[in-house]
């Protein structure tokens, strides 16, 4: 009988992994500028307007090797692409941002003349509790968006790993 309850046991508390695993909550990937990318023909501030940028999330930013990334370090820098006093510059092509805590963040494109033409965004990141977007642009175009949900890989991988303990203890208690 006290085999059944620690079968009992262990039963009930890979359930309670699980459903906490479940419902744990999703950090998204953004790509910058959704299908189109890092580009200049982005209307970067319509696809911002359309994303809720979360602390966990990352920007992912797509571009060619004649674009970079430079982040900002004020909304005064921002609107006059003072791209050369960057608090970081990236130009792999592929750049991740991972936003570690609320606010707004800056970025521009310092090849010259790109952040003029419009090549920046400005990102605000809300607590990853928090359900509120930011404030909409008044911009008539239709967002285009490119989030992925990385939840489900972090799900199957905890329920993986939580199965196979538990099968292991079922062994041993057998």
């Amino acid at each position: 009988m006290e085999k059944n309850t620690y079968t009992m046991l262990l039963l009930v508390a890979f359930v309670g992994m699980l459903l906490m695993l479940s419902t744990h909550g999703s950090a998204e990937q953004h790509v910058v500028g959704g299908k189109q990318g890092w580009d200049e023909s982005t209307d970067f501030d319509s696809w911002a307007s359309g994303q809720t940028f979360k602390v966990g999330d990352t920007l992912v930013f797509k571009y060619s090797p004649l674009h970079n990334v430079a982040e900002l370090g004020s909304e005064s820098e921002y609107k006059n692409c003072d791209v050369g006093s960057a608090t970081n510059s990236m130009s792999d092509g592929n750049s991740v941002v991972k936003l570690t805590k609320a606010g707004t963040r800056y970025f521009a494109c310092g090849t010259p003349g790109h952040c003029d033409q419009g090549m920046k965004v400005k990102i605000t990141t809300v607590s990853a509790s928090s359900d509120s977007s930011p404030t909409s642009s008044s911009s008539s175009k239709t967002p285009t968006s490119t989030s992925t949900s990385t939840s489900g890989a972090i799900c199957v991988s905890g329920s993986f790993v939580f199965a196979a303990v538990f099968m292991v203890l079922m062994n041993m208690l057998c």
